[in-house]
């Protein structure tokens, strides 16, 4: 397997299931509406927020690249692809 289509096959593979995405979705607003009280604010808010953009990316896309590496999964239908 070239290491091009294991980039994609991460991509492609489902392994988010409903409540994990819930839940990673649900980060991003609460962080933001924190750094907007000021509850948050400097480095730390700015880390709170990347990682709630990253989150919410793996929430839409329905796959985890760190999941899939080590091999965990919370969706049912883990190992499908989805089609392009």
């Amino acid at each position: 397997m070239t290491l091009q289509s294991r980039f994609l096959k991460t991509l492609t593979t489902r392994n988010v299931g409903r409540v994990d995405r819930l839940i990673r979705a649900l980060f991003l607003p609460l962080t933001g509406w924190l750094v907007y009280q000021h509850v948050l604010s400097g480095p730390v808010a700015w880390l709170s927020l990347m990682v709630g953009f990253m989150l919410m990316l793996t929430a839409v896309m329905g796959s985890c690249s760190v999941y899939y590496f080590l091999g965990f999964s919370t969706c049912p239908i883990s190992g499908k692809e989805r089609k392009a």
